[in-house]
């Protein structure tokens, strides 16, 4: 079993590329589970809804505190379960996002977030992050093309930027001794084709994941 998280700021690729590893983990014969936050339950799917829609607005805590919410739903009727059964589970977004977007995009007390997400997740710690780095102009133009922008992506530039010098903290070895319950993050860069950052994304997790090994060599 594995819990493997992918992060970024918007448009990085994050969901393209956990489609393609979980195409290659079930075609080398793996059971795998999905999932995306805010979202992946019935509660999350509803929370998801209030929290992108642009016509609302909130204050910042509320906006980490519905995030923390679904997460906690999330990790109670999905990730657990699927985990104990022995599944890989791929999650697009977890509690760094909290860190990136609520801590360094709104300045919210680390404290306060951390105390919040110990709750929400019950203490559970990624196996592995896969960090997908790119810069907030190019992401946010690539979300621009996909279509219309969500409450969080209208945010604005400077917001974004904020997000994206946070991301770059995480990957550092200093950042990451000072919070251990974020589990390894290994950053990969996002720039290039599909393809080439799915070469990338595969090589990482197949080093760093016991019995992942097959991900190479469907890229190979």
């Amino acid at each position: 079993m594995a819990l493997i998280v992918f992060e970024g700021v918007e448009g990085a690729g994050k969901s393209t590329q956990l489609a393609r590893v979980r195409a290659s983990l079930e075609a080398a014969g793996r059971v795998v589970e999905s999932f995306r936050e805010p979202g992946g339950t019935p509660v999350g799917n509803e929370i998801r809804r209030v929290l992108l829609d642009p016509a609302n607005s909130m204050d910042a805590m509320t906006e980490a505190l519905l995030f923390m919410a679904s997460r906690a739903e999330l990790v109670a009727q999905e990730i657990r379960p699927a985990l104990a059964a022995g599944k890989t589970v791929l999650l697009d977004r977890f509690f760094l996002s909290t860190y990136a977007y609520q801590v360094g995009g709104r300045g919210l007390a680390e404290a306060d977030v951390l105390a919040a997400n110990r709750v929400a997740t019950r203490g559970l710690v990624p196996t592995l992050t896969i960090l997908l780095t790119l810069s907030s102009t190019e992401g946010l133009e690539r979300a621009r093309r996909r279509g219309p922008s969500d409450r969080i992506e209208s945010t604005g530039a400077v917001f974004h930027q904020k997000v994206e010098e946070a991301f770059a903290r995480f990957a550092t070895p200093e950042w990451q001794r000072e919070h251990p319950e974020c589990g390894p993050i290994i950053a990969v860069d996002g720039n290039g084709t599909a393809d080439a950052v799915a070469a990338r994304v595969h090589r990482v997790i197949a080093e760093r994941i016991p019995g992942h090994d097959s991900l190479v060599r469907t890229v190979t």
